[in-house]
């Protein structure tokens, strides 16, 4: 498997919780090296450029307002399939079908306060790994 780099954000809901740790945990459990990690919070210019894809979708408004509610991790994860095992270890979006020891499982509270976020592609993993990141940021 080649060793590869995703985007995980830890989201508000997890944060005012105080549960970046055990997301932690969880993600290095799995394999996972945490090889960049900051925490901000976000303006809305910036969570409306983050999820522009989903613009034209109906919670796209309400996405924007959620992850703009309080602080986030963004990080940069580093493993073998890093893509894949970063939406495994995630789990389902909607928590409530989302495998049991999952993070979803674990942590989130609902489909939209679903704790954490994770790049879809190796492709989408660049784009979004360099929103957050320069590349001297990341140290492997």
């Amino acid at each position: 498997m080649p060793t590869e780099r995703t985007l995980s954000i830890i989201k508000p809901d997890a944060t005012r919780r105080n549960l970046t740790g055990k997301v932690n945990a969880v993600l290095e459990a799995a394999g996972l090296r945490i090889v960049a990690q900051k925490r901000l919070h976000l303006t809305t210019a910036q969570a409306e450029a983050f999820y522009a894809v989903h613009a034209a979708r109906p919670f796209y408004r309400d996405l924007v307002t959620f992850m703009t509610s309080g602080p986030v991790v963004a990080q940069v994860l580093e493993g073998d399939n890093a893509v894949q095992r970063n939406r495994d270890v995630m789990g389902a979006t909607n928590p409530a079908q989302a495998a049991e020891g999952t993070i979803r499982k674990l942590f989130a509270e609902n489909i939209e306060a679903n704790s954490v976020h994770g790049s879809d592609s190796a492709e989408n993993a660049a784009a979004e790994i360099a929103f957050f990141f320069a590349g001297t940021d990341i140290v492997g």
